[in-house]
């Protein structure tokens, strides 16, 4: 195995954390939300931002580069694109709703619920393009879905808060 090929695995792998032997989804996913936490503490939502910028082709690469060596089509292991539909429910509804432990928190459950779940759009997204890139388009598009309902039920719970 070359290093190419082994450090294209290590990030499709989520930097690791795809590795875990139950769960790797959630483990990936959970593995996100403290770096994504980390990074909008310590620099901002910003500085998430660009991250993730630069971590979408960095992920599409390390799919498009260890696929080829998978027999599965989406193996378990390969959690970088709940990297992104993480990042991305983050970056949508804090940028909304505020940085709060209870946010973080409700945007990983949000996250996790529409990536098992796979309602609608998110489950069709599957099946757009070659496999590098559906295998990130689900998560992408639970991501948001995962962001609008939270900002959706944000809105009406600080509106009927107003009410009262």
């Amino acid at each position: 195995m070359t290093i190419l090929l082994r450090l294209a695995n290590f990030i499709a792998a989520g930097f690791g954390s795809g590795w875990v032997p139950v769960a790797p989804g959630t483990a990936g996913s959970l593995a996100a939300l403290v770096i994504g936490g980390c990074f909008i503490v310590i620099y901002s939502l910003n500085f998430l931002l660009v991250m993730w910028l630069l971590l979408l082709p960095v992920a599409c690469w390390s799919t498009f580069v260890a696929l080829p060596e998978s027999v599965d089509k989406d193996p378990g292991w390969v959690v970088i694109d709940e990297w992104l539909g993480q990042w991305l429910t983050l970056l949508l509804f804090l940028s909304f709703a505020g940085v709060s432990w209870l946010n973080l928190g409700l945007a990983f459950v949000a996250f996790r619920l529409f990536d098992i779940w796979k309602p609608w759009l998110v489950g069709r997204a599957e099946y757009i393009g070659p496999a590098w890139w559906s295998i990130h388009a689900d998560d992408l598009v639970a991501g948001l879905f995962a962001a609008l309902s939270l900002i959706a039920g944000y809105a009406l719970f600080s509106y009927v808060v107003y009410l009262a």
